[in-house]
């Protein structure tokens, strides 16, 4: 799932914020390619960085790894990408906070996260539908809804624009990535991802619920049927969140194939390294083989260690020092480079 590989552009997004350093590009974009049935499409937007900042990078990226949580909502920063589940435990009960379920897996996977979602979720979770809340005038997967559309099922999930938002999925990070993206591009701020996730939760002992209320399950269906009134032009319900789009997260088609002419950004691809030289099929039919031209493979679980959390500073640090002087080496260390999935 390109989106699931957006757990890099989460990471990368955090050393972006954090650096204290001069870019080579004026904004973070984040972004995520995706191999469908036309080539080089795009649902998302690369994510660019200097080797200047990995340093930055790989201190952010580990924030909440052995640190000590914090344990209000309004200590939490929105230049930080990711909570803690004890952090999340501490502030589950916090009106303003609301958590979303949006595990979604690949189809060979043959999982089907809503009856995992009402079988087990964090108590109080709200299910995000992957699937329903995106772009339906297109055949293409996962494609970013209008303003409007998004604006219709968030609000239908009964969330605010004053609400923090925690994302997770159960993989650890994985889809939630993808989520924290979409509320990102639509210029909500207050959105984190839960490190490790589900499992990470569970394996710290911390309850679930074992079975979904009706209002939760109203409030999905809702949440689908409003992207569906306003792509056929009916009418919604009144809106509780305002979105303000955020073209420098976001890149098109056409940004794409330029830069493989430009070869201004070093576009990353974070799927596996048999998907990315083609020859491991492509989990869904129609979609084809191989990568973007002059790309490179940084599969995104290199990112996490074995509870599906971040790796420590270190770790990351070091993976990144490698893939640049492998790649690139000294004399084009200093280039920008793209992060996609």
């Amino acid at each position: 799932m390109a989106s699931a590989v957006l757990s890099k552009s989460l990471f990368a997004y955090r050393f972006l914020k954090s650096s204290s350093t001069s870019l080579l590009c004026p904004k973070p974009r984040f972004s995520l390619s995706a191999f469908t049935r036309k080539p080089f499409h795009l649902q998302a937007a690369p994510i660019y960085y200097s080797n200047k900042v990995i340093d930055s990078f790989t201190r952010m990226a580990s924030s909440t790894v052995g640190a000590q949580p914090s344990f209000s909502t309004l200590a939490m920063s929105t230049n930080e990408s990711v909570v803690s589940v004890d952090w999340l435990h501490a502030n589950l009960r916090e009106p303003d906070l609301k958590v979303l379920d949006a595990s979604w897996y690949l189809p060979d996977e043959q999982r089907n996260p809503l009856q995992e979602y009402q079988v087990a979720h964090i108590p109080g979770a709200l299910f995000f539908d992957v699937d329903g809340i995106s772009d339906r005038t297109t055949n293409l997967p996962h494609m970013l809804p209008s303003e409007e559309a998004f604006a219709a099922a968030v609000s239908a999930l009964g969330i605010k624009n004053k609400d923090g938002v925690v994302v997770y999925d159960g993989k650890g990070i994985f889809s939630a990535a993808r989520v924290w993206w979409m509320f990102r591009a639509f210029g909500h701020d207050k959105v984190w991802v839960l490190d490790g996730g589900l499992p990470r939760w569970r394996a710290s002992e911390y309850d679930v619920e074992s079975s979904a209320s009706g209002d939760a399950i109203l409030k999905a269906s809702a949440a689908s049927e409003a992207i569906e009134k306003v792509y056929q032009g009916q009418m919604v319900g009144p809106t509780t969140f305002e979105t303000k789009f955020q073209p420098h997260l976001v890149w098109n088609l056409d940004q794409v194939k330029r830069n493989i002419e430009d070869k201004t950004y070093q576009h990353i691809d974070a799927r596996s390294k048999a998907r990315f030289d083609g020859v491991a099929p492509e989990p869904r039919k129609g979609i084809r083989s191989g990568h973007v031209p002059g790309s490179k493979c940084i599969p995104f679980p290199q990112m996490l260690d074995g509870s599906q959390t971040l790796l420590s500073h270190e770790e990351l640090k070091k993976k990144f020092d490698q893939e640049a002087s492998n790649s690139h080496g000294k004399k084009q260390r200093s280039k920008r480079a793209r992060f996609s999935y």
